[in-house]
């Protein structure tokens, strides 16, 4: 509980009430900060909680080698944020909530119940105890001429002036959740920098699909396939095909890369192997075996195991000559080629690339250009597939603006 009397501690607010707001609001707190949390939205935690729709992936239990480098062009920014709370970390603090966590087969980590509510809940248990103050419904517009912070809510607009204030407003994507990217502009105004806000672990679109593979096979999903990149290392998964393209958890590992090569060429052109266990002369052999009176689609799944989806894709994207020889067919199953022209719309995509550069920002997050300004979560520019990896950088950056604040308030008070 905080031991610093309300009245002199320090004050600080915090816009957003996401998982990054919420774990800087519980760190300071514990240092003996009040702390003010404001959220646009009716309740915190919204797109937290719909993250844990089908089951909360809260981190992952890989190496953590592997785990960095999920992180792509950003490993090396992201790998300070979880130097001091990485996933290991990150499953103690929620068995300390009282919430027990469990690896599934794909190493992904869990609440043991699946659910992010409870876990929610009693997060916010521990936010009230420690004399966090929660303010929903209640939105940033930047800030006054003397510093202070523009809030408006229900009650109308007030001017609020703290000892710092951190920014967590999310990205760009699901704006009905509250992560809008209205703080854009905002930052912009002050003369900060911001990359441009991208999808990120969301779906693209081909230049059209057949009318009866978009009637018949939209929402169907492609399983146990690998994909892969020109001069990249494949991987195996699953994915759905969508009216207009494909999205879905192997499609999103790749959404960085893709979206780059479409930036660069215009396009981006992926391989999908169909049947990622049989290897190509097994499958020729296998297909050249008499088809009597079979269709060539019955034919590809008695001797190959190809599904009704995988033979419409196949069907769809390779030459129809090729359907009369097996050994010409069968490099196709191997390595089918998709077309992606661009992505799905940024509210529709999971997460959002771009954001605050880490250029302008010191160690402990905070703007170099605005002192007392931090920020933190998914506004700073990096991204990272699903699996865990988003939620766990969100909370390490969290933790580490707050404790960025602390010793700027600290500084703060010795010059007074």
């Amino acid at each position: 509980m905080n031991a610093t009397p309300q009245s002199t501690a320090p004050h600080v607010a915090i816009i957003g009430g996401g998982p990054a707001g919420l774990m800087a609001a519980e760190v300071l707190a514990q240092g003996g900060v009040r702390v003010e949390l404001f959220d646009a939205m009716p309740s915190v935690g919204r797109k937290f909680l719909l993250a844990g729709v089908g089951g909360m992936n809260i981190t992952h239990s890989e190496a953590k080698t592997a785990f960095i480098a999920r992180y792509g062009e950003r490993q090396a920014e992201v790998a300070k944020l979880l130097q001091d709370f990485d996933a290991d970390a990150l499953r103690a603090w929620i068995h300390g909530l009282g919430i027990d966590t469990f690896v599934g087969t794909s190493g992904r980590v869990f609440p043991s119940d699946m659910k992010a509510a409870p876990l929610l809940r009693a997060w916010l248990r521990r936010l009230r105890e420690l004399g966090v103050t929660l303010h929903t419904r209640s939105r940033w517009l930047g800030w006054n001429d003397d510093g202070s912070l523009r809030i408006t809510s229900v009650d109308g607009e007030r001017a609020l002036a703290a000892d710092a204030c951190l920014l967590a407003l999310g990205g760009g994507s699901w704006a009905r959740l509250g992560s809008d990217g209205a703080w854009v502009p905002l930052l912009q105004a002050k003369g900060i920098e911001v990359a441009t806000l991208k999808p990120s672990n969301c779906g693209f679109e081909v230049a059209g699909w057949s009318q009866y593979l978009r009637e018949k096979f939209a929402g169907a999903p492609l399983k146990n396939v690998a994909l892969a990149l020109p001069d990249q290392p494949g991987r195996i998964g699953e994915f759905v095909l969508t009216a207009g393209g494909i999205e879905g958890s192997l499609v999103y590992a790749f959404s960085a890369e893709i979206r780059r090569a479409i930036e660069t060429d215009g396009q981006a052109v992926i391989h999908l192997d169909l049947l990622p266990q049989m290897p190509l002369a097994k499958l020729q052999q296998a297909l050249a075996k008499p088809r009597g009176k079979h269709s060539m689609a019955k034919h590809l799944h008695r001797q190959a195991g190809l599904d009704r989806v995988k033979a419409a894709l196949l069907r769809e994207l390779a030459p129809a000559e090729t359907f009369a020889d097996p050994a010409a067919l069968a490099p196709w199953i191997k390595a089918l080629p998709i077309t992606l022209l661009r992505t799905r719309p940024l509210d529709e995509a999971i997460s959002s690339a771009g954001g605050v550069p880490f250029a302008a920002l010191d160690d402990g997050l905070m703007l170099k250009a605005l002192p007392g300004v931090f920020c933190a979560g998914e506004m700073l520019d990096w991204e990272a597939p699903t699996g865990g990896y988003l939620l766990t950088a969100c909370f390490a950056s969290g933790r580490v603006a707050a404790q960025g604040m602390l010793n700027w308030l600290q500084g703060s008070v010795k010059k007074r």
